[in-house]
């Protein structure tokens, strides 16, 4: 069973072996592939034309668009589900205070300073480590409050780099 969300509406879906149910209705429709991420979708009668627009995984959003209008959808699986109804949703938030070392190296360039904000993913330094650079990246939103080191420094593995 998957739970659906978009802004305006929320759907119980589960899928059957030859069979969908939305919200415990059965679900026809015809389905034809046009590229990799588009689709061509017959449903009562009617035409439509969704194309995939952007998807992550990990957070389980995906942007699709039919008929030119942008929708996204918001996937919830058994698990979320099961957390969600013991009070533990959040429990899968990751919470950033500080990234610490993944390995001993040489810190070739600090891409943060203290008061800047950063998002998910965006690179905050490089770390070379066995002749190779490494660019770590931020593992979630938030706000540099410190560097701990500089540039051309030695770190240990585990030490705190940055702190949020």
């Amino acid at each position: 069973m998957l739970q659906v969300k978009s802004a305006t509406a929320q759907w119980q879906v589960v899928l059957e072996k030859n069979q969908i149910l939305l919200n415990n209705t059965p679900f026809t429709w015809d389905l034809l592939p046009l590229t990799p991420t588009s689709f061509h979708i017959i449903k009562d009668g009617k035409s439509y034309t969704a194309e995939l627009v952007e998807n992550n995984l990990e957070t389980k959003t995906f942007k699709i668009k039919i008929n030119g209008n942008l929708h996204t959808l918001q996937v919830q699986d058994r698990m979320d589900l099961l957390l969600e109804s013991l009070g533990m949703g959040e429990a899968l938030v990751q919470k950033v205070n500080d990234i610490k070392a993944p390995m001993p190296g040489l810190i070739l360039e600090v891409k943060v300073v203290p008061g800047q904000e950063v998002k998910k993913g965006d690179p905050i330094l490089i770390l070379e480590a066995m002749k190779m650079e490494n660019i770590i990246k931020s593992p979630g939103d938030g706000v540099v409050s410190a560097v701990k080191v500089n540039v051309r420094q030695n770190v240990e593995k585990n030490q705190v780099l940055i702190v949020f």
